[in-house]
């Protein structure tokens, strides 16, 4: 993925580098390899078991694949990491999944809604892509107006192993 800039933002390519600094939780090789400062709060254990749901190993075999349209939020005008929009690996059967998070301090200004539509604008360009999907919790009214600011619609609903049900939303090509 080619770094893209937003009028606020700048999407900055999540590398094995950094990876391997935030795994090791090693803030200081992070925001070198970055180039950016990271939240205060990152990284933290909540942050690694959501943003690395596979192995270390499985990302070095395969950082092409894992990494996928994965990217940092960075402020555009200031060297500062406010979030991630991530894809669940490169799609083998024309369907992207999407995931985003912002830090805490940060919510609220229309962040997500502005990385994760370049994302999905991205994605949406790249000939291999037909559909990006992405799942939220029926409750999660914020996330919810993110994804359907993004142009994504609710297609259904995808059992979860742990909290009953997730929402599906996809935007086809």
């Amino acid at each position: 993925m080619p770094a893209l800039v937003t009028p606020r933002l700048r999407l900055v390519p999540v590398t094995l580098a950094a990876v391997e600094a935030v795994i090791a939780r090693d803030r200081a090789a992070a925001e070198a390899v970055v180039g950016a400062r990271f939240p205060e709060s990152w990284p933290n254990d909540d942050l690694i078991a959501r943003a690395f749901p596979v192995s270390i190993a499985e990302i070095r075999a395969a950082p092409d694949v894992r990494l996928w349209g994965d990217s940092l939020v960075l402020l555009r005008d200031e060297p500062r990491v406010v979030g991630s929009v991530v894809f669940h690996g490169k799609p083998a059967d024309g369907v992207a999944e999407v995931g985003y998070g912002i830090e805490d301090d940060s919510r609220g200004k229309g962040y997500a809604t502005e990385a994760t539509r370049a994302c999905v604008e991205w994605a949406l360009g790249e000939r291999t892509v037909e559909v990006v999907q992405a799942t939220t919790f029926a409750w999660h009214h914020a996330s919810i107006t993110v994804l359907r600011r993004c142009g994504l619609a609710q297609v259904g609903v995808r059992p979860h192993e742990i909290f009953g049900e997730v929402l599906v939303f996809e935007r086809r090509r």
